[in-house]
């Protein structure tokens, strides 16, 4: 097992410097960049080459893409950065402030926003898989279905459009952004609560866009565990049918699942840039997206790279969690 874990661990580097190459000549093969989007829209700021020059080499973006990036990894003396490497992004053009600090200030609400509506839709649809496999083809089956079908279907700006349409404006129930703007020096519980309400138009969308998935996949890892040999012998001895789903066929059908825990650790603290830019939640997705229209590298990257980051730890611990649902399964080095 240690063996294992220390294999894929040098694997994981192996991954991330890949993509931080991959990344950072996307990034810089971008037409436009952060001075020109910044600088030639400003009316009153004078846009000659040789201004527009001198602000690129402020901005370290008047190299080629491979000094940039050996910049970019191992740091600029002229800069005062230490290098990613060190896990030193740099400063972030938009926000004037270091990449790692501006995640770290708005990450967390993203992370509260998606963990909430985890624990939501995640055992509902496994609960409504596991019962319309048992109820095939039944009326829940087919209720279920369609409803799922439905949230599958919605992209997430257009079923957001319905709902701040519905909720927001006829209603008037709700309002967008993370507190009401009539609220004035509020104590700490009055303006946790009213962040709170803010926040339950966007855990409704993605409980409805996200459920839909989880229990197709329940259901149809049901359906084949339910058809199995072992589950007609222990019918055929007399058990329970709640027995035998439950403690029999469950087991079994949480194995494959696990698989989709890889990527719940990166979507946990990487946000959604649509939902968050349409409810215009201040999560890490919002602040991700401007940063993205403003050319803004080295925020970009951070970004990105703690994203990569988190997948290659979720792959990880998802082999690991495979030994823990089924003894059965063996890691070898």
């Amino acid at each position: 097992m240690v063996k294992y874990i220390i294999k894929r661990l040098l694997l994981c580097i192996l991954i991330l410097f890949g993509v931080s190459i991959i990344l950072y000549a996307l990034l810089r093969c971008m037409p436009g960049d952060y001075v020109t989007n910044k600088f030639t829209s400003n009316p009153n700021v004078e846009n000659s080459a040789e201004k527009l020059e001198q602000m690129r080499a402020i901005y370290g973006l008047d190299t080629d893409i491979f000094t940039g990036y050996i910049r970019w990894l191992f740091g600029n003396p002229e800069q005062g950065t230490k290098g990613a490497i060190l896990f030193d992004f740099g400063q972030s053009f938009v926000y004037e402030q270091p990449v790692t600090q501006v995640i770290s200030d708005h990450m967390w609400i993203s992370f509260l926003l998606t963990l909430i509506s985890l624990i939501i839709y995640y055992p509902l649809a496994v609960f409504l898989g596991t019962r319309a496999a048992v109820k095939q083809y039944g009326a829940f089956d087919y209720a279920t279905t369609v409803l799922t079908m439905i949230g599958i279907s919605f992209p997430t700006f257009f079923f957001s459009a319905i709902v701040v349409k519905i909720f927001v404006y006829d209603l008037g129930w709700f309002e967008t952004g993370l507190q009401s703007a009539g609220l004035i020096n509020p104590s700490g519980w009055e303006l946790f609560w009213n962040q709170a309400w803010h926040l339950v138009l966007p855990m409704f969308v993605v409980v409805v866009l996200s459920i839909g998935s989880i229990m197709r996949y329940t259901r149809t890892n049901m359906l084949e565990v339910l058809s199995a040999d072992y589950i007609r012998t222990a019918r055929a001895k007399g058990l329970s049918e709640t027995s035998v789903v439950y403690k029999h066929a469950f087991k079994n059908t949480m194995i494959p699942m696990v698989t989709v825990l890889a990527g719940l650790l990166p979507g946990l603290f990487g946000g959604s840039m649509i939902l968050e830019d349409f409810f215009d939640i201040p999560g890490i997705g919002q602040i991700a997206y401007n940063a993205m229209n403003a050319g803004d590298i080295p925020f970009v990257m951070g970004y990105n790279m703690f994203l990569a980051l988190l997948t290659v730890i979720g792959m990880l611990l998802t082999d690991i969690m495979y030994v823990v649902v089924d003894p059965r399964v063996k890691i070898t080095s």
